[in-house]
């Protein structure tokens, strides 16, 4: 017989937290249970924090679940594009898509990462207070607009990255009830999306509007996406398809990586035993030099500084999933109709998977893989299943080529004075910035 009800939490300690505070709301709920529910207005919430629970959400009964309302609502900005289309469509785009994302193109995408990384560091200066934040926007914002479009967004990058940080952090606008009406107002909320959503459209339809016009295949994901064709009626994406994916991996595609390298700057600034590490292992493999594509599979503490700054602040915090069906899991009944959420940031520190779990300690990746960890759910930063993030090949051989690029010129120090706090939207961001001081190596 089936516990219908596992431990609520009450609405007054609703009403302070979540809205307010996230994530210290979902770390207090992982302290009653490994399943626990809460009303948001009518919307009954599950959080599951174990990762068997996790799993069968994501990979085992995948098919029980939709995307959460918070992504159906992000349709308004990327419309049916990977991250928000479900069903037959959803499957249909990825396998369209997946070529543009092998190992072998990744490798070609690689050359730019590195020729970008370089350029773009080069310009700074000996001595100079930089928000990297910022910096590393701007840097994989041109990288996913160069590897994946072939289009050089450098003299607009700043109006781009703009609009897209604007999007992010009106996020919780796109929440509110009744926002079909409140688009129609004169509000600054409804001006500043309008303007935001306007500023992105039109760089991407003229990107598109170039290419088709050129006729050219340059063997990147828009000319597949153009040029695709599907089996079944032999039908071509319209420009809103196109536009609606690459509007997705203009977002999807630099905004989770730049979280990951500015918290990795973060951390390397606070821990310079584990920066000193790194530096050895990249005067040994470089010993001065660029790095290569083929060096990425000899940079492993890179990648486990990587790995464990995306441990400690996934650039996707949390995820939520809309049950279509009654399901079960541990005796309880969850609803057809409730949210279900899971969180990349509870269960990374999870004190019963991972040893000093509030800790950066890039050698715990010695012991166990990304791929090991992955596969048993206690670390998931792309998600899981059939939904998993399309570009996770992508986003490892960027981070971990421009932590290389990067750090084997430049120290970057913590301004003394800048504040740290996460702050949790689509994605994890520092709350306050992240000022840091150009040092050059010697």
């Amino acid at each position: 017989m089936l516990n219908l009800k596992p431990p609520e939490v009450s609405s007054g300690l609703l009403g302070r937290k979540f809205r307010l505070n996230p994530i210290e709301f979902l770390c207090q709920l992982a302290e009653k249970g490994d399943i626990t529910t809460f009303k948001v207005a009518n919307q009954r919430v599950f959080f599951l924090n174990h990762p068997d629970f996790i799993r069968d959400v994501l990979v085992t009964n995948a098919h029980k679940f939709i995307k959460g309302r918070a992504l159906q609502k992000a349709k308004k900005v990327l419309g049916e594009g990977l991250l928000t289309s479900e069903g037959s469509f959803h499957l249909r785009q990825r396998r369209m898509m997946q070529p543009a994302f092998h190992r072998q193109r990744i490798n070609q995408y690689a050359e730019v990462m590195i020729q970008y990384g370089e350029r773009f560091s080069d310009r700074w200066n000996e001595g100079d207070v930089l928000d990297i934040d910022k910096e590393m926007m701007r840097l994989t914002l041109q990288i996913v607009a160069k590897t994946l479009f072939n289009a050089d967004v450098e003299d607009e990058a700043d109006e781009v990255g703009k609009s897209l940080t604007a999007l992010v952090e009106m996020f919780q606008y796109l929440l509110l009830p009744f926002l079909d009406t409140l688009e129609k107002l004169p509000l600054p909320q409804s001006r500043r999306f309008r303007k935001a959503k306007a500023s992105l459209d039109a760089v991407i339809y003229r990107i598109i509007k170039e290419r088709r016009e050129s006729g050219e295949d340059k063997g990147d994901l828009l000319s597949m996406l153009l040029m695709a064709q599907d089996e079944e009626d032999n039908s071509r994406m319209t420009d809103e398809q196109v536009r609606d994916e690459a509007l997705t991996l203009f977002l999807a595609g630099h905004e989770t990586t730049a979280n990951a390298l500015t918290f990795s700057w973060y951390l390397l600034s606070q821990n310079p035993e584990k920066e000193l590490k790194l530096i050895e292992e990249l005067n040994r493999v470089l010993n001065g030099r660029l790095p290569t594509p083929e060096d990425y599979q000899k940079l492993r503490y890179t990648e486990a500084v990587l790995a464990e700054s995306m441990r400690l602040f996934p650039p996707a915090w949390a995820l939520g999933r809309l049950a279509v069906e009654d399901h079960e899991i541990a005796g309880y009944l969850i609803p057809k109709g409730s949210l279900v959420l899971v969180s990349m940031y509870v269960t990374h520190r999870d004190k019963r998977f991972w040893q000093n779990s509030d800790e950066f300690i890039p050698e715990r990746w010695e012991e166990i893989s990304v791929k090991e960890a992955s596969n048993k759910y206690i670390y998931f930063p792309f998600g899981g299943g059939v939904r998993r993030c399309i570009g996770e090949n992508f986003a490892w051989t960027e981070g971990v080529l421009l932590l290389a690029t990067i750090a084997r010129k430049w120290k970057l120090q913590l301004e003394p004075s800048q504040r740290f706090a996460v702050k949790p939207m689509i994605t994890l961001r520092p709350k306050y910035g992240m000022k840091m001081r150009l040092q050059k190596r010697k």
